[in-house]
């Protein structure tokens, strides 16, 4: 059993990983290897798809019953694999990059990646709407014309109606920029675009599929961003990292995190003092 709750631990994932126990994570965001560059830590040696069907197998195991798996990776990720044994695949996101620089001359331009939302069983646990709608793209007036329409008021999307607090983001995520060299989070700039995400990001996956004191794994650690939200929103986590660069840098965000919280409560254990004074 893996008992370092909340800090990055520096080691190989694939053999750390057999520390957890089975049957106790809530969430898995693997942000791993893509098997598309030269660098080092995106090494496949058997291919991105067997590569990833091994960890669908590892992750299957130390999931709970219905906890979710978000799995990163380019368009071909799980092609001609059969993960079906292991989780149940809800759903490929899409997260839609149109202003990447790199541009094709002999193809179409990668403006993409996949998100592939996993659970274990047939629904998830934790799936929570309300914690990540975003704005709603129609006017009131034109929705609540289209709800009138009678095979909306008689048929199978009877329920479906205008939400004040915004809507399902869908599966095709273009609202979520990646990091620029200008990004005040951005770590390192050997870490853009490759290794570290937005928290903006991370944030959805996290709010989305996990509750307060929820546990979250995190195999591929990089420069901390998910362990620093989960630190953020309430969320334990377990975590892995190869580089001991990123793995000291990932530490001090989370400790930040953790020194902002208790500021936070302090903060509002005065005001409660003072206002019952």
């Amino acid at each position: 059993m893996i008992r370092n709750l909340n800090i990055i631990q520096r080691g190989d994932s694939l053999k750390l990983i057999n520390f957890v126990d089975d049957n106790s994570i809530d969430l898995i965001i693997c942000d791993g290897p893509y098997g598309v560059t030269n660098n080092g830590w995106d090494s496949v040696e058997a291919g991105i798809q067997r590569y990833n069907l091994n960890l669908i197998k590892l992750f299957s195991s130390k999931l709970k019953n219905g906890g979710s798996l978000y799995l990163f990776g380019k368009s071909d990720c799980i092609d001609f694999i059969d993960y079906r044994p292991y989780l149940t695949l809800k759903r490929k996101i899409v997260w839609y990059q149109p202003s990447r620089l790199a541009q094709g001359k002999t193809n179409y331009t990668n403006n993409y990646d996949f998100i592939c939302f996993f659970v274990k069983g047939s629904k998830a646990n934790v799936f929570n709407l309300d914690d990540i709608r975003i704005p709603q793209l129609v006017d009131l007036t034109h929705r609540k014309r289209c709800e009138n329409v009678p095979s909306v008021t008689n048929g199978t999307w009877g329920k479906t109606k205008f939400n004040d607090r915004g809507k399902n983001p869908g599966d095709v995520w273009g609202d979520i920029k990646q990091l620029t060299y200008k990004s005040k989070e951005l770590v390192s700039r050997d870490a853009l675009n490759t290794i570290q995400k937005p928290e903006i990001l991370i944030k959805r996956l996290v709010l989305a599929s996990s509750n307060e004191g929820d546990l979250v794994l995190d195999p591929f650690a990089g420069t901390g961003t998910c362990p620093a939200v989960c630190i953020r929103h309430g969320r334990n986590f377990i975590a892995f990292e190869k580089d001991g660069d990123y793995v000291d840098e990932g530490n001090r965000r989370v400790a930040k995190e953790i020194m902002l919280k208790r500021k936070n409560r302090l903060e509002q254990d005065s005001y409660l003092f003072a206002s019952n004074a």
